[in-house]
């Protein structure tokens, strides 16, 4: 029960962050300020489905999100704020809640491969991931099964020293497959906990990859039972609705067990995140937060909503004060 223990534990901050940045709160600011009107059009419902379709929910969710709080109006037409909020809550909270998902924690070593296209943060979460289970006094090893893109190999290994984990790794070019063979041989080897497994950054049509992710996989089950135990794909909140064009494509190919959604910082909106969850049918295990490797987090779906609809924004507050 690794989630629930991160969730619960120091570990995890306790007023996460996560969903919390300046431009995901001005976004959804909007629609605290949609709930003070005193009496709404169909221009007013025209507005709110836009705001809400622009911070990345997608159509369904805004439509089903609307619905709802129509129940919310009152006789003089004005929106109950306080009824609004708490379907706002409820709704949103259940659209990204999977009180089954769990992480990997079954008989050593589990092996977790972390997938996922260029750019999104990939090898820095993987990093994050280990400095995190090392924290809770796993034995962690990390395989550089990107073999293709130039640096990963060595940016892995600058990583592995930096959070104090070994890298088994390959020279460039080299197969992968062969990478994840050694790697968990010495795993099993050393007693290791944990396998994260890096892999070429590739999108979900580029099949030479795909099949090459599928070898991996292969190798991986042959050397240890039931391995993958997990299939991280890693997400950047700032794609927006790309991110579950990217989900969709993986789930078909990668056996997509769980999202890594990192940037959520700095996304501009941040609902991507209810989008993914929902159309995907994919719980989001972890968030990166920041550039720190302390800046992640196990994804905690209902802290997520209520930060995003509690916390003012900057605009807010100096509206409050002025």
């Amino acid at each position: 029960m690794l989630l629930s223990r991160l969730r619960r534990s120091k570990e995890a901050p306790e007023d996460d962050n996560v969903g919390s940045s300046a431009p995901t709160r001005r976004t959804f600011g909007a629609v605290r300020r949609w709930f003070q009107r005193s009496a709404l059009s169909a221009a007013d419902w025209d507005a709110l489905e836009e705001i809400l379709i622009s911070a990345d929910l997608g159509p369904r969710l805004s439509m089903e999100l609307i619905e709802e709080l129509r129940d919310t109006v009152n006789a003089d037409g004005s929106v109950d704020a306080t009824r609004a909020h708490e379907v706002m809550i409820e709704h949103l909270g259940v659209a990204i809640t999977n009180d089954d998902a769990e992480f990997a924690s079954g008989h050593p070593p589990q092996v977790i491969f972390v997938v996922g296209v260029n750019g999104v943060g990939k090898t820095t979460s993987i990093a994050k991931l280990a400095y995190m289970l090392r924290g809770l006094g796993h034995e962690v090893l990390l395989a550089a099964g990107d073999t293709f893109r130039a640096g990963a190999i060595d940016q892995l290994k600058i990583w592995g020293t930096n959070v104090g984990v070994p890298v088994v790794a390959h020279k460039a070019g080299s197969d992968p497959g062969a990478v994840v063979y050694d790697a968990l041989d010495a795993a099993k080897a050393r007693g290791v906990d944990y396998v994260l497994v890096d892999s070429a950054g590739r999108q979900h049509t580029n099949m030479n990859l795909m099949n090459e992710l599928s070898k991996m996989r292969r190798v991986a089950g042959r050397q240890v039972e039931g391995a993958p135990h997990e299939v991280l794909l890693v997400l950047d909140a700032m794609a927006g609705q790309n991110g579950l064009q990217q989900a969709q494509g993986f789930l078909t190919r990668a056996g997509v067990t769980g999202i890594v959604l990192t940037k959520l910082d700095s996304s501009a909106k941040g609902g991507s995140a209810f989008a993914v969850a929902r159309e995907a049918g994919v719980p989001i295990k972890f968030a990166g937060t920041g550039e720190r490797v302390e800046d992640f987090a196990a994804f905690d779906p209902r802290q997520f909503v209520k930060n995003i609809l509690d916390k003012r924004s900057d605009e807010e507050r100096d509206e409050v004060s002025e």
